[in-house]
C-alpha cells in the first residue's frame, strides 16, 4: 500500500482508501448523494437501479494511483436524483500545509502560486467548459515532510477546494459542476479522472521531477500503432510564405503556393518533421470559397476542402510531396462549434437539433451519439481522402451555456431534473471523438496522438493529455520572451512534452521580419519546435540563422523531456528587471543544460544559482555554448552556488553540464 493509501486509510472519519487494482469495495475517497442519502466510496447497485463502478490503476514505482467513478442506470425506470458528486473528498495529515501550482492559460498565462493553507482557504472554479482556460486542475499539496500531487482529468467544468486546520488538510473536488439529475434507463455518466502521486519531501524539485518522469512513462501517448515512444519534433507552417493576405491560420494557402515553399525548404536543408496546416482551408457550409482575408472563424462546419483553393486532388498531392521528403502533415479542425446550420443540414447531412445556439456561437452536441458519428465521419473522411497524418483540435468557444440549454430541454421533455447530465454526455463524446480518430489513425498507419488546442491552452486536463500533446501551450506565447519564460516556469512543472512559438513580436499574429536571435531561440527550447517564416517572400531572411537555431534545439532536445529545475525565484512577465534561470538534467546519464536569461531591464550583470541535481562527490565539465570554453568544476561548488555572468541586458547563456567519469 503506497503512502497515499496509508495516510487516507487511517482517516476512518472520512473514508477508507486503498488504490488496488484488485477487488471491489475498497472505499475510495469519492462521495455522492443518491435519493437524498449520502454514499462514501460505495461500489455496487442501489435499489436495483443505479450501478456504481470504479476503474482503477496504479503505478507503485511512482507511488501513483488513479480512479474514475461510473454511474449507470441498469433498471427499467428513471433513477432517483444523483447529486453532490465529489470525485475526491478526503483529508491529508501533516503540519504546515502549503498548496503550490499554477493558474490556467487565458488571462493568467500559467502564473505560479504558493498558498499557506493555515492562513487561507483556497478554491479554484472553472465554469465555462474549457478546463484549463483560466485555472488549472493540477495541484501540489505539501503536508508535513511530504506531499501529494493531484490532477483532475475532466475537459469540462470543475471545482477544487483546500482548507486546513492544525495538522489536517481537507480536499474536495467536483467535476461536472451542478450535477443534479436522474439517469434514464441505460444512461451512463462518470466523474473526472482523479490522479494522485506521493513524494517524500517538501522540496518542489522532488515533486516536479517525480511527476515528469511518471508523465513521460505512463501518461504521454505513443507515437504510432507500434508503440514507439514520442520523440521531440519540429513543425513548419507554410501560411506565412504565400504572399497573400492571411487573417490567421492557413487561410492564405492554396494549390499554387505550397510548391514554392517546399522547394525552398529542400534547397535550404530545412525540412521539418510536420507540415502544419491550420484554420481556413475549408469552404463555408453553403459551399462558398472563403476569401484569403476572410473570416475563418465564422465559416466552420463543413470540413470540406475549399474547391477554389484546393481543386481536385491538389491538397493530397501536396501532402504526398511532403511525405516523399519524410514529413508528416497535421490539419486543424474545430468540431464542437458550427456555423450556418441550415446549409450544413442542406449540403452535408447535419441535423438542425444538433446545433445549440448561444449568444456567442453555435455548439454542436457531440453528446448525441448520432451527431458524434457524423462529426467523426466528416473528420476521418477528410483525413483519409487527403492522406493527413495528425489531427489538431481547436475550440474557440465556451460550451457550458449550450449544455445548460440541453438540460432545460431534457427537463421539459421528461419532467425530471437533468442538471449537468448533458455536460457529462458531451465530455464523454469529446473523449470518444478523440478515441475514434486515434483508432482510425492506428488502423491507417498514422500518428496515434493528437494536437490539443482550445484558444491556446484551454483543454489540457490530464485525461486529454493521454491522447494529445499541446503543440502550442498558449496563443499568448506568440508574443514576447518575458511571457514565454513566465509560461515555461509554470507549465513545465506539469506537462513535460509541449511546444511554444519561436518568434518574438508584440502581437500574437504579428510577423517577424528577422530570424530569431539566441535570446529568443534559447527561451523557446521545448520538445516541440515550431518554426515558420515568409521563407521565399522575405528577401532579407537569413537562413543560416534559422538553421543554427534549429541545430541548437536538436542538439538539446533529448534533455528537454528530462528533469526540470527553476533555479531563480518566479516572477511574472511584467518584471523584466530580474534573471531567469532554468536547468534540465538526465538523472540516468548525468548530462544537463543550464539556460540563463538576463532580463531586458536587468541592471545586475551576475546571478548566483545552486544546482540541486549534481553529486557533491563528483566533478563536472561545463561547456559554454557561446565561447566553447570548457572547465571542470566540483559538484560541491555547483551545489553551493555558481555565478553566472552576462555583459548586457536581454542576453542569455547556455551551458552544457556533464559528469566527469572516474
Amino acid at each position: 500500500m503506497n503512502r497515499i493509501a496509508r495516510t487516507l486509510f487511517s482517516l476512518v472519519s472520512l473514508t477508507v482508501f486503498s488504490l488496488s487494482l484488485y477487488g471491489a469495495g475498497n472505499g475510495l475517497p469519492y462521495e455522492f448523494k443518491y435519493g437524498g442519502k449520502v454514499y462514501k466510496g460505495y461500489e455496487g447497485t442501489i435499489d436495483g437501479t443505479l450501478k456504481v463502478s470504479v476503474v482503477r490503476a496504479e503505478h507503485p514505482e511512482f507511488d501513483q494511483s488513479e480512479y474514475t467513478v461510473w454511474f449507470e442506470n441498469v433498471g427499467d425506470r428513471p433513477s432517483k436524483v444523483l447529486e453532490d458528486v465529489y470525485a475526491l473528498k478526503t483529508t491529508f495529515k501533516g503540519s504546515s500545509p502549503v498548496l503550490r501550482g499554477c493558474l490556467g492559460d487565458h488571462v493568467n498565462y500559467y502564473t505560479q502560486y504558493s498558498r499557506d493553507l493555515l492562513k487561507e482557504d483556497v478554491t479554484f472554479t472553472s465554469t465555462e467548459g474549457r478546463a484549463t482556460h483560466i485555472v488549472f486542475p493540477y495541484f501540489d499539496l505539501v503536508h508535513g515532510n511530504s506531499g501529494t500531487r493531484i490532477a483532475l482529468g475532466w475537459a469540462g467544468t470543475w471545482e477544487a477546494k483546500f482548507s486546513a486546520k492544525g495538522k489536517v488538510t481537507t480536499v474536495t473536488a467536483q467535476t461536472n459542476l451542478g450535477l443534479k439529475g436522474v439517469l434514464l434507463p441505460g444512461e451512463k455518466i462518470r466523474t473526472g479522472l482523479v490522479v494522485m502521486m506521493d513524494y517524500e519531501s517538501r522540496d518542489e524539485n522532488v515533486s516536479v521531477n517525480k511527476w515528469r518522469a511518471w508523465f513521460m512513462k505512463h501518461n504521454l501517448p505513443k507515437a504510432d500503432a507500434q508503440g514507439n515512444e514520442l520523440q521531440p519534433f519540429c513543425t513548419t507552417c507554410f501560411a506565412s510564405d504565400t504572399g497573400l493576405p492571411n487573417t490567421d491560420g492557413s487561410i492564405s494557402e492554396t494549390y499554387y503556393t505550397w510548391q514554392r515553399t517546399l522547394s525552398y525548404l529542400v534547397r535550404e536543408d530545412f525540412i521539418p518533421d510536420f507540415r502544419w496546416f491550420d484554420a481556413g482551408w475549408y469552404s463555408d457550409p453553403a459551399g462558398n470559397s472563403v476569401p484569403f482575408d476572410g473570416n475563418w472563424w465564422a465559416t466552420t462546419g463543413s470540413w470540406e476542402l475549399d474547391p477554389v483553393k484546393w481543386p481536385d486532388n491538389t491538397f493530397r498531392e501536396s501532402n504526398e510531396a511532403c511525405h516523399a521528403l519524410g514529413m508528416k502533415v497535421l490539419v486543424w479542425f474545430e468540431p464542437e462549434r458550427v456555423t450556418d446550420v441550415p446549409n450544413l443540414c442542406r449540403n452535408y447531412g447535419y441535423k438542425s437539433e444538433w446545433g445549440i445556439e448561444t449568444p456567442h456561437c453555435i455548439t454542436s452536441n457531440i453528446g448525441d451519439p448520432e451527431c458524434l458519428a457524423w462529426t467523426l465521419g466528416r473528420i476521418t473522411r477528410m483525413m483519409e481522402m487527403n492522406d493527413v497524418d495528425l489531427y489538431r483540435e481547436d475550440n474557440n468557444s465556451d460550451p457550458a451555456a449550450a449544455w445548460k440549454i440541453l438540460d432545460s430541454r431534457d427537463e421539459e421533455k421528461y419532467g425530471l431534473p437533468r442538471q449537468g447530465i448533458n455536460e457529462n454526455k458531451c465530455i464523454q463524446g469529446h473523449y470518444a471523438l478523440w478515441d475514434g480518430i486515434l483508432d482510425f489513425c492506428r488502423r491507417h498507419g498514422k500518428c496515434t496522438f493528437l494536437d490539443s488546442c482550445a484558444s491556446g491552452g484551454g483543454r489540457n486536463d490530464i485525461e486529454s493529455l493521454r491522447r494529445s500533446i499541446p503543440f502550442m501551450r498558449s496563443d499568448y506565447d506568440r508574443t514576447t520572451i518575458p511571457m514565454r519564460l513566465q509560461q515555461s516556469a509554470g507549465f513545465n512543472k506539469w506537462v513535460p512534452f509541449h511546444g511554444s512559438s519561436t518568434k518574438e513580436t508584440v502581437g500574437q499574429l504579428d510577423r517577424s521580419s528577422v530570424a530569431p536571435d539566441l535570446y529568443i531561440t534559447r527561451a523557446s527550447l521545448l520538445p516541440v519546435w515550431n518554426s515558420g517564416a515568409a521563407f521565399t517572400h522575405n528577401t532579407k531572411l537569413d537562413m543560416d540563422v534559422y538553421r543554427r537555431n534549429r541545430s541548437i534545439w536538436k542538439a538539446n532536445s533529448h534533455l528537454l523531456v528530462k528533469d526540470f529545475f527553476e533555479l531563480t525565484p518566479w516572477h511574472g512577465c511584467d518584471d523584466t528587471s530580474l534573471w531567469t534561470v532554468f536547468a534540465y538534467n538526465d538523472p540516468q546519464t548525468c548530462e544537463g543544460i543550464l539556460l540563463g536569461f538576463r532580463g531586458e531591464t536587468c541592471e545586475a550583470g551576475t546571478c548566483t544559482v545552486k544546482l540541486p541535481f549534481v553529486r557533491t562527490d563528483a566533478d563536472y565539465t561545463i561547456s559554454d555554448d557561446d565561447t566553447d570554453v570548457v572547465r571542470t568544476v566540483s559538484g560541491k561548488e555547483l551545489s553551493d552556488g555558481i555565478e553566472l555572468h552576462l555583459d548586457s541586458p536581454r542576453s542569455s547563456l547556455l551551458w552544457h553540464i556533464r559528469i566527469v567519469e572516474k
